[in-house]
């Protein structure tokens, strides 16, 4: 599938966010011959199962101009890199431990000219600057995470929701969720997206305060 149905859900992209999005399929099938960080046999799957999928948040949220994001576990560039094509004026930080997916991740990211990511090859842990929220793609059961990057959070609020996690996860969530019942968010991705990959994909919203 062409990044048409990228278009259909999100019909008001600039002419650029367009061609950004068409080039993707190019870039990342040319740098997963290289270095395998989307599955072969997936990668006819790009537009659906990774860009749309990471855009899942951008339908959650309205990230306001200024806001800082931190991609934890960004593997080759998701969510972030389709985050930051959608939202150029908010700042990205895509985090990766392995060196070669951060590398995928830069390329790709130059060669669409993004100027809003930055990108560092770190474990999390080590990561102490400051965001507004931390997005993933089910990089860790959310308990796990949580106790990574709250340290990440900062407590300057600019957006309509409070400062928090923002995470793309599959599958019954009872186990993760149940300790943080009182706050937190499950929203089904079927709500926005009518392809059958979505019926059991979820954004996951936590705050941190």
């Amino acid at each position: 599938m062409s990044a048409e149905v990228i278009k259909r859900y999100f019909p008001s992209l600039s002419q650029q966010q367009q061609e950004q999005f068409d080039a993707l399929f190019g870039l990342y099938a040319d740098w997963n011959a290289k270095i395998n960080v989307i599955s072969r046999k997936d990668i006819d799957n790009l537009y659906v199962h990774h860009v749309l999928h990471s855009l899942g948040i951008a339908k959650y949220i309205r990230f306001v101009d200024g806001s800082s994001v931190l991609d934890v576990g960004t593997g080759g560039g998701f969510p972030g890199i389709p985050l930051a094509i959608f939202f150029p004026e908010v700042r990205f930080l895509l985090l990766d431990s392995v060196r070669k997916k951060i590398r995928v991740g830069e390329e790709v990211a130059q060669a669409l000219g993004l100027k809003n990511v930055d990108f560092v090859h770190s474990r999390v842990e080590d990561e102490k600057r400051k965001f507004d929220f931390v997005v993933s793609r089910a990089v860790m059961p959310l308990p796990e995470l949580v106790k990574v990057v709250r340290k990440n959070i900062s407590g300057n609020q600019r957006n309509s929701l409070p400062n928090g996690i923002i995470c793309l996860k599959g599958g019954n969530l009872d186990s993760e969720t149940r300790s943080f019942a009182k706050t937190v968010e499950t929203y089904p991705l079927s709500n926005y997206f009518d392809e059958a990959y979505f019926d059991t994909k979820q954004v996951v919203y936590l705050p941190i305060f």
